[in-house]
């Protein structure tokens, strides 16, 4: 069974800077699409960006395009985002996921943005 961690969540204040880091273990890695959703506070998943198995085809929401990148090192089979201009909309726990629906995930890492 597939297995996502995520890790690099935490507190920063607004304009601040984080990067999220997944490693996937027991899978394909190299060989799939990789994605990003989040949840904010009282809300639904939502879809954050998501990278081709080659790391050249890559999408973002509007509200994070500009400020994220995501990235992947196939070798360590790890999924990256880097997280630029924070701000507290970008409030949420974050999932790396199989599918763009976040159906397959880890167990998530807490982002607050908040002064």
């Amino acid at each position: 069974q597939v297995q996502l961690v995520e890790s690099g969540g935490g507190l920063v204040q607004p304009g601040g800077s984080l990067r999220l880091s997944c490693v996937v273990s027991d899978f394909a890695f190299s060989r799939i699409w990789m994605y990003w959703v989040r949840q904010p506070p009282g809300k639904g998943l939502e879809w954050v960006s998501s990278i081709d198995p080659n790391g050249e085809m890559i999408g973002y929401n509007a509200s994070v395009k500009g400020r994220f990148t995501i990235s992947r090192d196939n070798a360590e089979r790890t999924l990256y985002l880097q997280m630029n201009s924070l701000k507290p909309e970008d409030t949420a726990f974050y999932y790396c996921a199989l599918e763009s629906s976040g159906r397959t995930r880890g167990q998530g890492a807490q982002v607050t943005v908040s002064s």
